[in-house]
């Protein structure tokens, strides 16, 4: 098994292709320009990526709408296509070392994680859809009988994707997967400081046998390559995941061109409900502890709000200092690490701003919050309690190890609380009467709730929200 040290000089020896992926091969951005991708542990820079524009979105929208409008790809034996797609999902996996270093140099997460979820979930997403292509049927309608009334699920042509940098492989593969199996193309623009991982899918795509043009990688800049992506008037659906600000750009940008369906995957403030008569306090504490800290709280979907009856306040709270002694927090390239650091001195920073507002409204403490400066990106978990449902802590996305402790009377008014957001992207509740369960995970608005568990996810289920959460 590499050890941390192994990992580490891999890094150093990481020589990954940079450039524009248009039809099948690696080509240089139209204008020549370049942007430095910088390795969040040791602000090393591990490339310098070709910086896609208009004009190289063009070329890869164009590709994709050829390949889109000559059938390759489209008409191909449904069989055939299954079998493209199954054989990139194993290419991923055999490539795993690569794909999972390229992600975790990219992005600061810790190796183990992006060997172990990343890539295989990635790998997965792509087989689950690949597999459901020859068993996706149309539909006859109920007509008079001398008619012949049939529903048909058809592709719309060219997609458009962009991407975060917190899962850039799994969430690209959200969109790559059903998009492709529809017989869809699609062009995705990955986060600029995250690129690397999803130009590999591309190369490996083809190395499968998948058409060249049906799946184009254009890195850049949001507000060039992303903006003229959303722009694009041969773009049928564009689907975003990001800020709620980015979100309300990619609205206006369809309007303004060709009215192209919008996907939003937005942020999150997402709450867990804990009430008195939870049975299992322990196993909530391992569910809270996962759902806030995995990724460094860098997730849409993170458990940022516990909302808790005080009657198990305290043992709860007793359970997550439990939970944090045997929760490892440290170097990325170690295999045994839970938590490395954040994505960005520019991450690390906006955390910090929201410790600075700790106790300023009677907030308190219970372990963490310290902030860190210069190179380190490594925030401790943190868990801040006595914090009012409506004060900035509890109301904004945070995108950090940082959890909120809210104090709530009866359940009542912990699903009032729970709603009270902008956000309404996942939920749990955490109780032993399986009634109240049913019952108050219907009240709870969120795209996702989950009962006595939390980010419990997979391909088999959709994700999405309502307000500033998104629409898909």
């Amino acid at each position: 098994m590499a050890t941390n040290t192994d990992w580490h000089q891999r890094a150093l020896d990481l020589k990954p292709q940079s450039k524009i992926f248009i039809n099948g091969a690696y080509v240089d951005a139209a204008s020549g320009k370049t942007f430095e991708d910088i390795a969040p542990h040791d602000d090393r820079v591990i490339a310098h990526v070709a910086s896609g524009d208009v004009e190289d979105i063009d070329r890869a929208v164009k590709s994709s709408k050829k390949v889109f409008d000559d059938g390759t790809w489209r008409e191909m034996n449904p069989r055939d296509k299954k079998a493209i797609m199954l054989r990139w999902s194993a290419l991923m996996l055999e490539n795993k070392e690569e794909l999972a270093l390229l992600e975790a140099v990219d992005t600061g997460k810790p190796i183990g994680d992006t060997l172990s979820v990343d890539v295989p979930n990635t790998a997965r997403v792509i087989s689950w859809y690949g597999e459901a292509i020859d068993k996706r049927y149309d539909e006859i309608a109920p007509a008079p009988r001398n008619a012949l009334a049939m529903i048909t699920r058809e592709p719309l042509g060219v997609i458009g994707a962009v991407v975060p940098w917190n899962y850039p492989m799994m969430i690209a593969s959200w969109k790559i997967g059903p998009a492709v199996a529809m017989g869809n193309s699609i062009v995705v623009k990955p986060a600029e400081n995250s690129s690397l991982s999803t130009l590999k899918m591309a190369e490996l795509a083809i190395e499968a046998g998948l058409p060249a043009g049906v799946f184009n990688v254009v890195p850049g800049l949001g507000i060039e390559a992303g903006q003229a992506l959303a722009r694009h008037m041969d773009v049928a659906k564009i689907a975003f995941t990001g800020s709620p600000a980015v979100g309300r750009k990619m609205l206006e940008y369809a309007a303004q061109s060709n009215m192209k369906q919008v996907a939003l995957e937005l942020g999150g403030k997402s709450a867990q409900v804990i009430l008195n008569d939870c049975v299992d306090l322990e196993a909530a504490a391992s569910a809270i502890g996962w759902g806030i800290y995995y990724n460094a709280g860098q997730t849409c979907s993170a458990g940022s709000r516990i909302i808790v009856e005080k009657g198990v306040k305290e043992e709860l709270f007793a359970h997550l200092r439990t939970f944090l002694k045997s929760f490892v927090v440290g170097s990325q390239f170690d295999p045994t690490v839970q938590m490395a650091g954040l994505v960005s001195k520019v991450q690390r920073d906006r955390v910090n701003s929201y410790l600075d507002l700790i106790g300023r409204d009677g907030e308190k403490i219970i372990f963490g919050g310290e902030k860190t400066q210069g190179a380190d990106l490594l925030i401790a978990p943190t868990l801040i309690d006595n914090v009012k449902a409506t004060s900035r802590l509890a109301q904004e996305e945070i995108f950090g190890p940082v959890l909120t402790s809210i104090d709530a009377k009866d359940a009542d008014e912990a699903i009032a609380i729970a709603n009270g957001t902008d956000y309404s992207l996942a939920a749990s509740i955490w109780t032993g009467n399986i009634a109240k369960a049913h019952t108050l995970a219907r009240r709870l608005r969120a795209g996702t709730v989950w009962v006595n568990t939390f980010d419990m996810v997979d391909v088999i289920t959709p994700i999405g929200g309502f307000g500033l959460s998104g629409s898909g």
